[in-house]
């Protein structure tokens, strides 16, 4: 076997090929679109880059053909307790020694970097995309997420990785009616005039971008490896995901006009991209407009909900779902609702999406190896 680094434009095409080959039959499986793949290793998209590198490989076996890819990345703003890398993007034959051949040269190449410790499978990039590896709930990905066979979970396990941390996502119906308490958390809030609750205005959406990253940094940054965002980050993000927003579903609440939570929710993308076989060029973007205008899209999904900690506890979750929920649910437009991943080490956020009436709808599982068997191995903190 060896590993063949990625660096021609053919190479990138075989990369790609290799998960198509693994999922070939596999009706869950949903082709991501070849560029959000490639803006992942183009250092002139993704801003990672400047504070790390990113290498790719694919596996060959004798013969030359390939049998599983991966890569291996060095951020040097993921700051854990020892330096650790990422492995991500991890396709494999159900072939223990083929795993544990990718496993040992990525392990190499990070050694080779300064890191004492690899996490995977994750991305080089946000948290909110192809992170963490499915052990429960192999049906259909939502948009960005990771989607694997079941047996990777035993290839990469059997190799020493052991949980770091579990992320958990929770399902509802749209039409679900919120449990009581909700509506009476809500009305409390909501006698006081100093609160209040919009959905995001796309003509504003520079104001809300801002507002996104005010919340995100004192809900969020510094958690588990998490950092602050730049409003450029943010601001950029918002203009990207404003074709495919609806502005129904996506919420802010402030309290004498200060922004004090946030309710970011999209339609579930894949449901339309699952129709574009990874290919987003001008007639797919036309069909996806189409797709986006006439087609059925069942499902919105949550993406991130946080509250600054100065209002935490008081009640502004119920409030904020509530007045949500007061939209979208006469609307009729979608069935059901599914979160995003909570981290098993957020029980204040898992207590809030298990107070909808959700159920757990799948987990997927960070993994972390430490290059040095004897150190002791330490879960996620707990928030």
């Amino acid at each position: 076997m060896v590993m063949h680094e990625v660096k021609t434009e053919a190479d990138k095409k075989q990369f790609l090929q290799v998960a198509i080959d693994i999922y070939k039959g596999d009706a869950n499986w949903i082709r991501p679109l070849d560029k959000d793949i490639e803006e992942v290793f183009d250092p002139a998209k993704n801003k990672f880059f400047r504070r790390g590198e990113c290498t790719r490989w694919i596996l060959k076996n004798d013969a030359g053909k390939p049998i599983g890819r991966i890569a291996a990345f060095v951020n040097r703003q993921y700051k854990m307790e020892q330096p650790t890398g990422g492995i991500g993007f991890f396709e494999c034959i159900n072939d223990q020694a083929t795993a544990n051949f990718m496993f040992d040269y990525c392990k190499d190449w990070l050694k080779g970097k300064g890191m004492e410790a690899m996490d995977g499978p994750i991305n080089f990039g946000e948290r909110e995309k192809w992170w963490g590896l499915v052990v429960d709930g192999y049906y259909s990905p939502l948009y960005g997420m990771n989607y694997n066979p079941p047996y990777y979970v035993t290839l990469m396990e059997t190799y020493g990785f052991q949980t770091y941390f579990n992320q958990i996502c929770f399902a509802m119906q749209v039409k679900q009616k919120l449990d009581d308490k909700f509506y009476a958390r809500h009305a409390a809030i909501a006698a006081d005039p100093n609160y209040r609750a919009v959905m995001i205005d796309k003509g504003k959406i520079e104001q809300f971008a801002k507002d996104f990253t005010y919340i995100y940094n004192k809900a969020w940054a510094g958690h588990g490896g998490g950092k602050s965002l730049e409003e450029k980050t943010v601001q950029k993000m918002f203009k990207t995901m404003k074709p495919v927003m609806d502005a129904h579903v996506t919420w802010f609440a402030y309290y004498k006009d200060e922004p004090i939570a946030m309710w970011v929710n999209l339609p579930d993308l894949n449901q339309y991209f699952q129709h574009l076989n990874g290919q987003f060029g001008l007639l797919n973007k036309a069909k996806f407009l189409i797709l986006q205008k006439f087609g059925k899209c069942s499902r919105f999904v949550g993406l991130v909900f946080g509250i600054i900690p100065e209002f935490q506890g008081k009640g502004v979750d119920a409030y904020i779902i509530v007045e949500g929920a007061k939209v979208i649910q006469p609307m009729a437009k979608y069935d059901d609702y599914e979160m995003q991943w909570i981290g098993d080490f957020n029980p204040k956020m898992i207590n809030i999406a298990e107070s909808l009436g959700t159920h757990r709808s799948r987990t997927l599982r960070t993994y972390r190896f430490l290059f040095d068997r004897t150190k002791e191995f330490k879960r996620h903190p707990m928030l």
